[in-house]
């Protein structure tokens, strides 16, 4: 399958906006994991090496790959990818391939590799529905070829990740899709009911499930609990309020010594702000507006609706997962426990984010000419 619009050289712009993204996360990574040093020296080397190799390293090769393969090669495979994404995900229920993490089962460990394949499920989704979604076109203002196969592929995507428990990757998915089907032209009125089961599922899950009412709770009064449940939140909050300005410098966090929760992963904007301010979050959250801004700018210029939908649902994903991130460590949103795109640990995510950013740049190529 060719694409039928002549190539152009991918988008520097967009490329530049994740290059600044990827070097001030990894001067962020390497400051917040210091606190890991202090602690335990074999710890904080593996993590490292981990981030580099593994994440930056083998993100730009993913990366790169990525944009030498044409994107309607995504299209052509969406269904076998979703399924074998699936397949993996489930596989962390798997004795002796998967293992448990605090308190979550989310992990499966290959060759000493280990790794979140729910990170592969987010893309292989965004693949499908923009598959789906090209195919049925105008047809989406029918119920039945726009919310109902959304629905029923995130209700089997649910029943794997509830079982580990993952609730945000699936909150992550239902947003991005809702915003899919905007895009793809599905009614407004049924985008709201859509919206509406989806809270009221939510609201029922959460008043269901111990430790997503303990988030809720601790959203609501952040002081309640300052020594258990909202602590982590009170840390951030420290954090983030003894930068003020223009930061402490860097490497010069106190809180990411024994204070903040894992502060090489969910709390790294918190020790953004401790050591760069408010001028260094700012300038932070501006870079993620701006990849937003030129991603969907991307999306926008695609020479036909899979590829519009593709990188839009992939550069939404990355952008929510992001302002998540950063909105629950500032009390601004429950936390939620997702990392921060391009800065928080986790190879296999970094890799597989830059991957994410290779398919749009992939698209970039074959934009429109008019």
């Amino acid at each position: 399958m060719k694409n039928k619009q002549p190539k152009h050289q991918i988008d520097f712009v967009f490329l530049a906006i994740v290059g600044l993204l990827a070097v001030l996360g990894m001067f962020a990574f390497f400051s917040a994991s210091l606190g890991v040093l202090a602690r335990n020296e074999s710890a904080f080397y593996s993590i490292l090496v981990n981030q580099l190799v593994l994440g930056l390293v083998g993100g730009s090769i993913a990366l790169y790959v990525a944009t030498r393969i044409p994107y309607l090669f995504w299209r052509k495979h969406a269904t076998v990818i979703l399924l074998t994404a699936i397949g993996m995900t489930a596989l962390v229920f798997v004795p002796g391939l998967g293992f448990a993490h605090g308190g979550a089962r989310r992990w499966i460990a290959v060759a000493g590799v280990s790794f979140q394949p729910v990170e592969l499920l987010k893309i292989a989704f965004l693949i499908y529905m923009s598959a789906w979604l090209s195919w049925a076109k105008k047809r989406v203002e029918s119920p039945w070829f726009g919310i109902v196969p959304l629905v029923v592929i995130l209700g089997i995507i649910a029943g794997v990740l509830l079982l580990q428990p993952d609730t945000k990757s699936i909150i992550l998915m239902c947003g991005t899709g809702l915003a899919m089907l905007f895009l793809s032209g599905t009614p407004i009125k049924h985008l709201l009911v859509l919206a509406g089961v989806a809270v009221g599922v939510f609201v029922i899950l959460a008043l269901n499930t111990p430790y997503l009412t303990q988030r809720v709770m601790t959203f609501v009064n952040p002081a309640s609990d300052p020594t258990g449940a909202s602590y982590q939140l009170q840390q951030g909050l420290i954090a983030i309020g003894s930068g003020q300005a223009y930061g402490r410098g860097f490497g010069q966090s106190i809180q990411k010594f024994s204070y903040l929760p894992e502060p090489q992963g969910d709390s790294i904007f918190a020790v953004i702000g401790e050591e760069f301010g408010f001028i260094g979050t700012t300038i932070v959250v501006l870079l993620y507006i701006l990849f937003a801004m030129r991603g969907l700018w991307i999306a926008r210029r695609a020479p036909d609706a899979f590829g519009g939908l593709l990188a839009s649902g992939l550069v939404v994903i990355i952008t929510l997962q992001s302002f998540m991130n950063m909105a629950s460590i500032t009390g601004l949103f429950p936390l939620t426990g997702v990392p921060l795109v391009f800065m928080s640990q986790g190879g296999t995510s970094l890799m597989l984010s830059l991957a994410s950013v290779g398919v749009i740049l992939g698209i970039s190529k074959y934009r429109k000419t008019a």
